[in-house]
């Protein structure tokens, strides 16, 4: 199982989802390893909760997603609430709405975001791992979107982002299929990023997160904002914003620390102001 630190966990959606925070970083983990951490709209419901209690957290600069258990990472939607939730297309819709302010607070997150995947990680639990900004894999973790064999439609927004990730051809195979995909084809098609033993897979994801915890905010905020911009299309970019944001990084006490750092040889000391 990942050696996962546990300081202070907050728990959110009867325990199914938790937060916690230690050294600038945040860590939310999908508790329901008996279910594969498959999601409910209660956990959906709470991954907001925890996301926003993260995001207005001062001393958190980055924050991690992760699933508890040695199984998944998330298995995709809680099926055994289907029938109730999902059985038409009426409630389907009421489904998508209640789970949907989820997924758009997490994909405007304005904090840097790292998926750690070990297991499965499937529909659902893709559609988050590909909002995330990195998606660093165990060597055992596998991959899909078992849309065709339900019968449902994956979301306009989940199939953006997999197009964005692996192009269309690759996006047709996986949606068509529904076929698994291992960690090393996950890697080479461009759905994540990194792919570790397992057992390295914690302590290398914490590493990235204390080093990008340990820059300086402002700057990793001007890159978030820019290659969020970069991404859409050219009459839809925000260019005063990605100017904003640059001349508050220039501006900024943070700047005037790192050139005084650098010229001190010592660790600069930043305060994302």
């Amino acid at each position: 199982m990942l050696d996962i630190p546990k300081p202070a966990e907050i728990p959110h959606a009867d325990g199914k989802i938790l937060h916690s925070v230690s050294d600038g970083v945040g860590v939310i983990t999908f508790n329901n390893p008996h279910k594969r951490n498959a999601m409910s709209l209660e956990m959906w419901e709470g991954l907001g909760h925890a996301l926003t209690a993260l995001r207005d957290d001062a001393g958190v600069r980055v924050v991690i997603l992760t699933g508890a258990g040695d199984k998944a990472f998330v298995s995709g939607a809680d099926i055994s609430q289907f029938e109730k939730t999902r059985h038409n297309a009426a409630a389907s819709e009421e489904y998508s709405k209640r789970s949907e302010a989820q997924r758009a607070l997490l994909a405007s997150y304005p904090k840097p975001t790292i998926a750690c995947i070990r297991g499965f990680c499937l529909g659902g639990g893709m559609q988050v791992a590909m909002l995330t900004d990195i998606r660093i894999a165990s060597d055992n973790s596998k991959f899909g979107i078992p849309a065709a064999r339900l019968g449902i439609a994956y979301g306009y927004d989940g199939l953006r982002h997999l197009v964005s990730l692996v192009g269309p051809s690759w996006a047709r195979l996986i949606m068509y299929t529904g076929m698994r995909i291992e960690a090393a084809e996950a890697l080479r098609i461009g759905l994540v990023d990194r792919v570790l033993p397992d057992a390295e897979l914690w302590d290398a994801t914490m590493e990235i997160a204390r080093t990008i915890s340990g820059n300086a905010p402002l700057a990793i905020k001007a890159a978030k904002i820019t290659i969020a911009e970069v991404l859409k299309d050219e009459s839809k970019r925000d260019m005063a914003a990605i100017k904003a944001i640059g001349m508050a990084c220039m501006d900024s006490e943070d700047f005037r620390e790192g050139r005084t750092a650098f010229m001190e040889k010592r660790k600069p000391q930043f305060k994302g102001k």
